[in-house]
């Protein structure tokens, strides 16, 4: 196997790295003399984290291997269109900081399913607790790490299952011990190595495709010469538009993931929950939505760039020997990251690969201690300890995030063979996304809402999606609702299960408003100047390149 060549100075650039995040990460998680950690210290960071640390906490838990690896290939196969994962998550940011955290944060939950058992029921908490915890241990957790480990594979010749276990212990030697307080701090590091890398590794790549002309010619170089790669909405002709379906992702099946991803996640929404304040988290919001923004350029670009090298004999045979190895294809596209980064010169390399190893390991920590915080405020503490004590919570916390850990180790590698991992993720919790989201909005800003009607109505998500998924075209072929692509059958379950919770509520309850309904006062949706103005600003960005990029 062909690896990435690395010298004694990336190695040093890489361990230094390592050696600060651990430092960092430890440092934080200190004790005071005589002091424990209580539940909040170690799941809330103490509710004492301030807006740029939020911002940044939020963006290294976003970006892992998923967007390093499986967004760059996506580029390479589809091109700069699955951007708009990462351009209308900047909007969904907005939403989620003006409507949902003003809520969560007045409620001073340390879980989603908290919420749920305020809003709705003690038996809803416990199913969505329940689903929570196996997708982030069996998706989530299972796919970085299997990301992770093939970036190490495919670069340094790591044997896949040395890597999964690496990985693993890079993430849980600070996170199990400090909790999201370590995370948080670590984040801001992370940050700073992912972006400065990420584009160490754009620069590197319009470099090369511009002979040596700079990042300007770099640009106009891939447009010219792969100008398909630029759509950003696909028509129906494209081969790729079951997974981008043209006006589709504006309008439909996109904002139920992001709605979903960003406003009920536990693992992102967390961050946002430990802020000192309403304005403080909202601060911090705003800048993870800037942030996205910039977040195609060092995982898309490169992904273009490299399809435009491979595909060009002249730019292939001056890289040399070396790029005939590994080489990216439209069935192996998630190789392009990797394939880029054994061009990069002498400790640059290190700074690449700390940038990638960031992202892994960012999103491992914060996943980790999600988990823990669902197992142990939603399932250990009511169900089997009722009485446990904070420094006992703790402790469980630590345990179970290790348990996931060893479990999300074990599916890792059975997920080889996948290609274009993003979109993989995307589709298959596409099946649990929309039900989930009609429970929640609903419950947020509709009052007649009932609990039984969230319960049969989540419920009843899971099989619509799933015909949409796995129906052969043969049972109706003339059915609108066969072979649809993945966001149209989003957006569709979403309706249908809205439509599902709406008339059970409505019979049940008669058309009043459900007891535990929310009482919304208009004045706790109030935002500063700076707020409003800066989600103007990210509105006009948007418009902006959705107008110049338009085909």
């Amino acid at each position: 196997m062909n690896t990435t060549h690395f010298e004694f100075l990336d190695y040093a650039v890489f361990i230094a790295y390592a050696v600060l995040i651990l430092g960092v990460g430890l440092w934080v998680s200190r004790r005071k003399k005589g002091e424990s950690k209580s539940t909040e210290d170690y799941f809330l960071a103490g509710r004492s984290l301030p807006w740029w640390a939020i911002g940044a906490s939020l963006i290294a838990a976003n970006i892992s291997a998923e967007q390093f690896i499986g967004m760059s290939g996506s580029g390479f196969a589809v091109g700069l269109a699955i951007a708009s994962y990462e351009w209308m998550a900047a909007l969904t940011l907005i939403i989620v900081g003006k409507y949902f955290l003003p809520i969560f944060i007045e409620k001073g939950i340390y879980t989603i399913p908290e919420f749920v058992e305020q809003r709705y029921s003690t038996n809803l908490k416990t199913i969505l607790a329940i689903f929570w915890i196996a997708l982030y241990v069996f998706v989530n957790l299972a796919s970085v790490l299997y990301l992770g480990a093939l970036a190490l594979e495919t670069i340094m010749g790591i044997p896949m299952m040395y890597g999964v276990i690496g990985l693993g212990l890079f993430a849980a030697a600070y996170s199990l011990y400090g909790g999201l307080s370590a995370v948080a701090w670590t984040d801001v590091i992370q940050v700073v190595f992912l972006v400065l890398g990420g584009l160490v590794t754009t620069y590197l790549a319009l470099n090369t495709v511009s002979g040596g002309e700079g990042v300007v010619a770099g640009f106009e170089t891939i447009f010219d010469r792969a100008p398909e790669r630029f759509a950003m909405i696909l028509d129906k002709s494209n081969p790729y538009y079951k997974d981008l379906p043209g006006i589709g992702v504006l309008i439909g099946g996109m904002w139920i993931a992001n709605l979903y991803y960003w406003g009920f996640n536990q693992y992102i929404i967390q961050r946002t929950l430990a802020a000192k304040s309403l304005r403080e988290s909202q601060k911090g919001i705003v800048l993870a939505a800037f942030l996205k923004l910039i977040i195609p350029l060092i995982v898309v670009i490169p992904g273009i760039a490299a399809y435009v090298m491979v595909n060009d004999p002249e730019i292939m045979a001056k890289l040399g020997t070396m790029a005939q190895h590994n080489i990216p294809s439209l069935d192996q596209a998630d190789k392009a990251y990797p394939w880029l980064l054994q061009f990069l010169p002498v400790g640059l390399k290190g700074v690449a690969f700390a940038a990638l190893a960031a992202a892994i390991v960012s999103s491992l920590a914060s996943m980790l201690n999600s988990t823990s915080t669902i197992f142990t405020m939603d399932i250990y503490k009511p169900y089997i300890n009722k009485n446990a004590s904070g420094t006992s919570l703790v402790t469980v916390g630590r345990i179970s995030a290790a348990v996931a850990l060893v479990i999300g180790g074990i599916m890792a590698p059975l997920l080889g063979g996948i290609d274009q991992a993003f979109q993989f993720i995307q589709e298959y919790t596409g099946v649990v996304s929309p039900g989930i989201l009609a429970v929640f909005i609903l419950g947020l800003f509709w009052k007649k809402t009932t609990n039984q009607a969230a319960i049969v109505g989540a419920l009843v998500s899971i099989p619509i999606a799933m015909y949409f998924k796995v129906a052969p075209k043969g049972w109706s072929d003339s059915s609108i609702f066969v072979d649809l692509p993945f966001m149209d059958q989003m957006g569709i379950t979403f309706l249908l299960t809205a439509i599902v919770i709406i008339v059970i509520s409505m019979l049940q309850n008669k058309g009043q408003n459900d007891p535990k309904g929310i009482n919304l006062n208009k004045e706790l949706f109030k935002t500063s100047p700076l707020f409003n103005i800066s989600a103007f600003a990210v509105m006009l960005v948007l418009v902006v390149l959705y107008a110049y990029f338009w085909k």
